[in-house]
């Protein structure tokens, strides 16, 4: 069991890096999702997984084609197309309140955002990144509010508690 274990890793290598690639990417956008799903926002867990998914297939592909590997300006164009495209799918996210004056739903959008550049990390196999991004917005999404009331009153400018976003 243990030689066919170690033929398939070799043999595979590529492949099975590139499935944890692309499981990396789901796993971090969905981890974003959860917290927005918690929250009862209207883009989550399986909508960010999505998110996340795309942008590493996309990366992958864009690297990776029948066995050429293109050079990194290539891969730039990629992400730039990812990060420009996805924030038009976040920006559909976004709404405006009725008197004219507040927006919501930027939260989310960003969140749609990140998503996509959690997939791109982990399609380029940038696991510290990916895992560091991934742990970071989640406390960001999870104390963010609460720091930035505590900021607030400790600098002077005092809102009500409604005008502060999602």
């Amino acid at each position: 069991m243990r030689e066919w274990l170690s033929w398939l890793s070799v043999e595979y290598a590529d492949q099975i890096e590139m499935t944890l690639r692309l499981c990396g990417a789901t796993i971090a956008g969905m981890l974003i999702g959860i917290n927005r799903d918690i929250h009862n926002k209207p883009i989550g867990m399986r909508t960010l997984g999505l998110v996340g998914l795309g942008s590493a297939i996309v990366i992958l592909s864009g690297s990776v084609y029948e066995g050429l590997h293109f050079g990194q300006d290539a891969v730039s164009r990629v992400v730039q197309g990812i990060m420009t495209g996805l924030g038009f799918l976040g920006a559909g996210a976004i709404l405006r309140g009725r008197d004219q004056m507040q927006v919501q739903g930027l939260t989310t959008a960003a969140t749609v955002w990140i998503a996509a550049g959690l997939g791109v990390t982990a399609g380029l196999g940038a696991w510290f990144i990916t895992i560091a991004g991934t742990l970071v917005t989640l406390f960001l999404l999870t104390y963010g509010t609460r720091l930035e009331r505590r900021l607030i009153r400790i600098f002077g400018n005092k809102p009500d508690a409604g005008d502060l976003e999602d």
